[in-house]
């Protein structure tokens, strides 16, 4: 069982690979590329292009758990929504970055990004803004603000960004995404939405010698791991979860 699964509604595991070069868009290359994947995982069956040209193969969703994948113009992606366990979604990957340097052509020294995202969803119908205030409160120097005489928070969403070594090259970000707008607080209707807290690990630039995708997305995956267990989960999601059940 996912071990993150109890700390949200929703439990997700995201990685983007950035290029400063252009992916390849010819069919060969994008249709051996997910095939391959589909050989790993029979059930990605649903292969589309969008208007923009981005392509994508992804499970049908309906089971509210999924995989999929894109290929984009300067961007690989590879996702999965409430995975079984950790591991079962850096396995899919894992198989994304290591069909990339022969079936897409991509060199470590053409990334420009790579990152990997633990992302948690909680569905809350009331103002995000709010609820993301009291629970986890704000910054001394801002406390007063609450104080102002008709005053509603139309916008909290809290982040901030750590470099991780000297030449920051690798980044930990962690960031709240409400979906609350102002028209909802003037109104008062508020609709069933997501709430979200993103743990973000990042390397940039382009890879050292002898190092592979892999390695980076192993040494992403402590960094997510740790920020999680260490500082988030008693800090953030917890609480956010015990604010929502209080309502």
């Amino acid at each position: 069982m996912n071990r993150y699964s109890s700390l949200s509604d929703d439990f997700y595991v995201n990685m983007n690979l950035s290029t400063e070069m252009e992916l390849p868009t010819n069919r060969e290359s994008v249709l051996l590329f997910f095939e391959r994947m589909q050989k790993k995982y029979p059930t990605m069956r649903n292969f589309y292009c969008r208007e923009k040209g981005d392509f994508i193969l992804e499970e049908d969703k309906d089971q509210g758990h999924y995989r999929w994948s894109t290929i984009e113009a300067r961007r690989l992606c590879s996702g999965q929504v409430n995975p079984a366990g950790l591991d079962d979604a850096l396995e899919q990957h894992k198989l994304v970055l290591d069909l990339a340097p022969y079936m897409l052509s991509l060199s470590p020294i053409d990334c420009e990004a790579i990152d990997l995202l633990f992302g948690f969803d909680f569905t809350y119908r009331g103002n995000h803004n709010l609820l993301v205030a009291e629970a986890l409160g704000l910054n001394p120097g801002l406390e007063r603000l609450l104080e102002v005489p008709g005053a509603a928070i139309v916008n909290y969403e809290p982040t901030i960004t750590l470099a991780l070594d000297e030449d920051c090259r690798m980044q930990c970000r962690l960031s709240i995404e409400n979906r609350t707008n102002a028209l909802q607080v003037r109104t008062g209707e508020f609709p069933e939405e997501q709430l979200s807290v993103y743990i973000t690990a990042r390397r940039y630039g382009a890879l050292p010698p002898n190092t592979t995708f892999v390695q980076v997305l192993e040494s992403l995956t402590r960094v997510c791991s740790d920020m999680v267990d260490n500082y988030v989960a008693d800090n953030v999601l917890r609480p956010l979860a015990r604010a929502i059940a209080a309502k």
